[in-house]
Protein backbone atom coordinates (compact mmCIF):
# COMPACT_ATOMS: atom_id res chain seq x y z
CA UNK A 1 0.00 0.00 0.00
CA UNK A 2 1.33 3.39 -1.02
CA UNK A 3 2.31 5.65 1.62
CA UNK A 4 -0.04 8.04 0.10
CA UNK A 5 -2.71 5.71 -0.28
CA UNK A 6 -5.54 6.45 2.60
CA UNK A 7 -8.37 3.94 1.64
CA UNK A 8 -7.26 0.84 -0.80
CA UNK A 9 -10.08 -1.52 -2.11
CA UNK A 10 -9.27 -4.50 -3.27
CA UNK A 11 -11.54 -7.12 -5.19
CA UNK A 12 -14.21 -6.23 -3.14
CA UNK A 13 -17.84 -8.20 -3.30
CA UNK A 14 -21.07 -6.85 -1.36
CA UNK A 15 -24.65 -6.96 -1.83
CA UNK A 16 -27.93 -7.03 0.31
CA UNK A 17 -28.77 -10.21 2.09
CA UNK A 18 -26.80 -13.03 0.13
CA UNK A 19 -27.35 -10.99 -2.87
CA UNK A 20 -24.02 -9.22 -5.13
CA UNK A 21 -24.42 -5.83 -5.92
CA UNK A 22 -20.55 -5.09 -6.33
CA UNK A 23 -18.43 -7.36 -7.59
CA UNK A 24 -14.27 -7.29 -8.10
CA UNK A 25 -14.14 -3.52 -7.38
CA UNK A 26 -10.51 -2.02 -6.84
CA UNK A 27 -10.70 1.77 -5.67
CA UNK A 28 -7.75 4.15 -4.04
CA UNK A 29 -8.29 7.45 -2.14
CA UNK A 30 -5.15 9.66 -1.54
CA UNK A 31 -4.78 12.34 1.63
CA UNK A 32 -6.61 14.74 1.11
CA UNK A 33 -8.11 13.57 -2.85
CA UNK A 34 -11.44 14.60 -3.60
CA UNK A 35 -12.90 10.86 -5.60
CA UNK A 36 -15.94 11.52 -7.65
CA UNK A 37 -17.73 8.07 -8.01
CA UNK A 38 -20.77 8.50 -10.57
CA UNK A 39 -23.01 6.10 -12.42
CA UNK A 40 -26.66 5.86 -12.57
CA UNK A 41 -29.03 4.84 -9.66
CA UNK A 42 -28.91 1.88 -8.79
CA UNK A 43 -25.75 0.61 -10.05
CA UNK A 44 -23.70 0.06 -6.76
CA UNK A 45 -22.34 3.31 -5.28
CA UNK A 46 -24.19 3.80 -2.30
CA UNK A 47 -23.68 0.00 -1.50
CA UNK A 48 -19.89 0.85 -1.91
CA UNK A 49 -19.86 3.63 0.55
CA UNK A 50 -21.82 1.25 2.89
CA UNK A 51 -19.53 -1.21 2.31
CA UNK A 52 -16.63 1.52 3.25
CA UNK A 53 -18.67 2.47 6.38
CA UNK A 54 -18.97 -1.49 7.39
CA UNK A 55 -22.99 -1.06 7.46
CA UNK A 56 -22.46 -3.49 4.83
CA UNK A 57 -19.58 -6.46 5.32
CA UNK A 58 -17.65 -7.15 2.27
CA UNK A 59 -18.06 -11.09 0.86
CA UNK A 60 -14.97 -10.88 -0.77
CA UNK A 61 -11.46 -8.90 -1.13
CA UNK A 62 -10.60 -6.26 1.28
CA UNK A 63 -10.38 -2.83 2.42
CA UNK A 64 -7.59 -1.22 4.48
CA UNK A 65 -7.55 2.87 5.84
CA UNK A 66 -4.40 4.10 6.51
CA UNK A 67 -2.57 0.99 6.31
CA UNK A 68 -5.05 -0.89 8.68
CA UNK A 69 -6.91 -3.94 7.11
CA UNK A 70 -10.89 -3.06 8.40
CA UNK A 71 -12.16 -5.57 5.79
CA UNK A 72 -14.03 -7.43 9.17
CA UNK A 73 -14.30 -4.13 11.24
CA UNK A 74 -17.66 -2.99 13.09
CA UNK A 75 -18.70 0.24 12.01
CA UNK A 76 -18.29 2.37 15.11
CA UNK A 77 -14.31 1.16 15.12
CA UNK A 78 -14.13 2.71 11.37
CA UNK A 79 -15.83 5.70 12.59
CA UNK A 80 -13.33 6.18 15.40
CA UNK A 81 -10.29 5.36 13.35
CA UNK A 82 -11.68 8.68 10.94
CA UNK A 83 -13.83 7.82 8.63
CA UNK A 84 -17.21 10.22 8.55
CA UNK A 85 -20.29 9.53 6.27
CA UNK A 86 -23.15 11.24 5.18
CA UNK A 87 -26.27 9.09 3.96
CA UNK A 88 -28.41 10.08 1.38
CA UNK A 89 -31.43 11.63 3.02
CA UNK A 90 -29.34 13.34 5.65
CA UNK A 91 -30.67 11.89 9.14
CA UNK A 92 -30.25 14.33 11.56
CA UNK A 93 -31.70 14.73 14.78
CA UNK A 94 -34.96 16.90 14.49
CA UNK A 95 -36.12 17.57 18.07
CA UNK A 96 -32.17 18.38 18.97
CA UNK A 97 -30.39 22.03 17.94
CA UNK A 98 -27.84 22.26 15.54
CA UNK A 99 -25.32 22.60 18.50
CA UNK A 100 -26.49 19.42 19.97
CA UNK A 101 -26.07 17.65 16.53
CA UNK A 102 -22.92 19.06 16.00
CA UNK A 103 -21.54 17.65 19.63
CA UNK A 104 -22.98 14.14 18.60
CA UNK A 105 -19.86 14.42 16.40
CA UNK A 106 -17.69 14.71 19.04
CA UNK A 107 -18.06 11.40 20.61
CA UNK A 108 -16.07 10.25 17.70
CA UNK A 109 -13.38 12.08 19.30
CA UNK A 110 -13.93 11.28 22.45
CA UNK A 111 -13.39 7.71 21.79
CA UNK A 112 -10.55 7.88 19.87
CA UNK A 113 -8.46 9.98 22.92
CA UNK A 114 -9.62 6.74 24.77
CA UNK A 115 -8.22 4.65 22.53
CA UNK A 116 -4.86 6.48 22.51
CA UNK A 117 -5.25 7.33 25.82
CA UNK A 118 -4.49 11.06 24.92
CA UNK A 119 -3.98 13.73 27.59
CA UNK A 120 -6.74 15.63 25.69
CA UNK A 121 -9.68 16.25 28.10
CA UNK A 122 -13.52 15.93 27.09
CA UNK A 123 -13.76 19.48 28.27
CA UNK A 124 -11.21 20.43 25.29
CA UNK A 125 -12.87 18.13 22.70
CA UNK A 126 -15.14 20.89 20.62
CA UNK A 127 -16.15 21.18 17.54
CA UNK A 128 -13.43 21.81 14.83
CA UNK A 129 -13.11 25.09 13.16
CA UNK A 130 -13.61 23.89 9.84
CA UNK A 131 -16.91 23.30 10.24
CA UNK A 132 -17.67 26.87 10.82
CA UNK A 133 -15.50 27.52 7.35
CA UNK A 134 -16.91 25.18 5.50
CA UNK A 135 -20.90 25.95 6.79
CA UNK A 136 -20.87 29.43 8.19
CA UNK A 137 -24.60 29.64 8.25
CA UNK A 138 -24.45 26.74 11.01
CA UNK A 139 -22.51 28.85 13.40
CA UNK A 140 -25.71 31.35 12.96
CA UNK A 141 -28.01 28.92 14.02
CA UNK A 142 -26.77 26.74 16.74
CA UNK A 143 -29.68 27.39 18.99
CA UNK A 144 -32.57 26.70 16.52
CA UNK A 145 -34.20 23.08 16.26
CA UNK A 146 -32.82 20.64 13.25
CA UNK A 147 -36.07 20.10 12.52
CA UNK A 148 -36.97 23.65 11.83
CA UNK A 149 -34.22 23.86 9.02
CA UNK A 150 -34.48 23.96 5.50
CA UNK A 151 -33.52 20.93 3.36
CA UNK A 152 -30.33 22.08 2.40
CA UNK A 153 -29.82 23.57 5.67
CA UNK A 154 -30.06 19.99 7.32
CA UNK A 155 -27.73 19.07 4.79
CA UNK A 156 -25.28 21.52 5.77
CA UNK A 157 -25.64 19.92 9.44
CA UNK A 158 -25.18 16.66 8.36
CA UNK A 159 -21.67 17.42 6.93
CA UNK A 160 -20.87 19.58 9.48
CA UNK A 161 -21.72 16.83 12.11
CA UNK A 162 -19.70 14.44 10.15
CA UNK A 163 -16.78 17.03 10.07
CA UNK A 164 -17.00 17.27 14.11
CA UNK A 165 -15.86 13.76 14.51
CA UNK A 166 -12.39 15.04 12.88
CA UNK A 167 -12.34 12.51 9.75
CA UNK A 168 -8.81 11.93 7.53
CA UNK A 169 -11.97 10.52 5.06
CA UNK A 170 -15.49 11.76 4.45
CA UNK A 171 -17.90 9.91 2.88
CA UNK A 172 -20.49 11.73 0.81
CA UNK A 173 -23.67 9.95 -0.88
CA UNK A 174 -25.45 13.02 -3.57
CA UNK A 175 -25.16 15.58 -0.54
CA UNK A 176 -27.01 17.94 -3.70
CA UNK A 177 -30.01 15.33 -4.31
CA UNK A 178 -33.21 17.17 -3.50
CA UNK A 179 -31.82 20.82 -2.84
CA UNK A 180 -32.43 24.17 -3.84
CA UNK A 181 -30.41 25.44 -6.10
CA UNK A 182 -29.70 28.56 -4.09
CA UNK A 183 -28.28 26.16 -1.26
CA UNK A 184 -26.40 23.76 -3.77
CA UNK A 185 -24.12 26.38 -4.49
CA UNK A 186 -23.43 27.32 -0.36
CA UNK A 187 -22.73 23.05 -0.56
CA UNK A 188 -20.31 23.26 -3.39
CA UNK A 189 -18.58 26.10 -2.01
CA UNK A 190 -18.53 24.24 1.17
CA UNK A 191 -16.84 21.30 -0.09
CA UNK A 192 -14.27 23.39 -2.20
CA UNK A 193 -13.28 24.73 1.52
CA UNK A 194 -12.64 21.24 2.66
CA UNK A 195 -10.65 20.59 -0.68
CA UNK A 196 -8.52 23.39 -0.42
CA UNK A 197 -7.63 22.57 3.39
CA UNK A 198 -6.08 19.13 2.14
CA UNK A 199 -6.97 17.49 5.67
CA UNK A 200 -9.99 15.52 4.69
CA UNK A 201 -9.91 12.96 1.74
CA UNK A 202 -13.05 13.00 0.60
CA UNK A 203 -15.07 10.25 -0.95
CA UNK A 204 -18.13 12.01 -2.99
CA UNK A 205 -21.15 10.11 -4.88
CA UNK A 206 -22.35 13.36 -7.65
CA UNK A 207 -24.42 12.79 -10.47
CA UNK A 208 -23.61 16.06 -11.67
CA UNK A 209 -20.67 15.52 -14.21
CA UNK A 210 -20.13 19.70 -14.24
CA UNK A 211 -19.36 19.69 -10.66
CA UNK A 212 -17.31 16.32 -10.37
CA UNK A 213 -15.18 17.66 -13.00
CA UNK A 214 -14.84 21.16 -11.09
CA UNK A 215 -13.93 19.30 -7.59
CA UNK A 216 -12.60 15.74 -8.10
CA UNK A 217 -8.87 14.83 -8.77
CA UNK A 218 -9.88 11.78 -9.77
CA UNK A 219 -13.46 9.59 -10.67
CA UNK A 220 -14.45 6.14 -11.15
CA UNK A 221 -17.79 5.01 -13.05
CA UNK A 222 -19.84 2.30 -11.66
CA UNK A 223 -22.01 0.33 -14.36
CA UNK A 224 -24.02 -3.18 -12.91
CA UNK A 225 -21.46 -3.00 -9.89
CA UNK A 226 -18.01 -3.00 -11.28
CA UNK A 227 -15.68 0.22 -12.37
CA UNK A 228 -15.74 0.81 -16.11
CA UNK A 229 -13.98 4.11 -16.40
CA UNK A 230 -11.88 5.62 -13.82
CA UNK A 231 -9.02 9.07 -14.61
CA UNK A 232 -8.22 12.74 -13.84
CA UNK A 233 -10.96 14.56 -14.65
CA UNK A 234 -9.05 16.92 -16.65
CA UNK A 235 -9.01 13.60 -19.23
CA UNK A 236 -12.92 13.14 -19.40
CA UNK A 237 -14.40 11.75 -22.25
CA UNK A 238 -18.03 13.84 -21.57
CA UNK A 239 -19.68 11.64 -24.56
CA UNK A 240 -18.58 8.19 -23.59
CA UNK A 241 -19.04 9.52 -19.96
CA UNK A 242 -22.89 10.38 -20.33
CA UNK A 243 -23.43 7.22 -22.07
CA UNK A 244 -22.34 6.15 -18.33
CA UNK A 245 -24.68 8.41 -16.48
CA UNK A 246 -28.00 8.53 -18.54
CA UNK A 247 -30.83 6.19 -18.24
Amino acid sequence: MNENTLLQIDNLESGYNGSVVLRDVGLRVARGQVVCLMGRNGVGKTTLLKSVMGLLKAQRGSLQFDGWDMTKAATDTRAVAGIGYVPQGREIFAQLTVQENLEMGLEAQKARARKHKSSTRSEEIKVPDIVYDTFPLLGKMLHRKGGELSGGQQQQLSIGRALATKPTLLLLDEPMEGIQPSVVAEIEHGLQTIKKSREIAVLLVEQSLTFATQIADYYYVLDHGRIVAHGDPTQIDEAAMRQHLTV
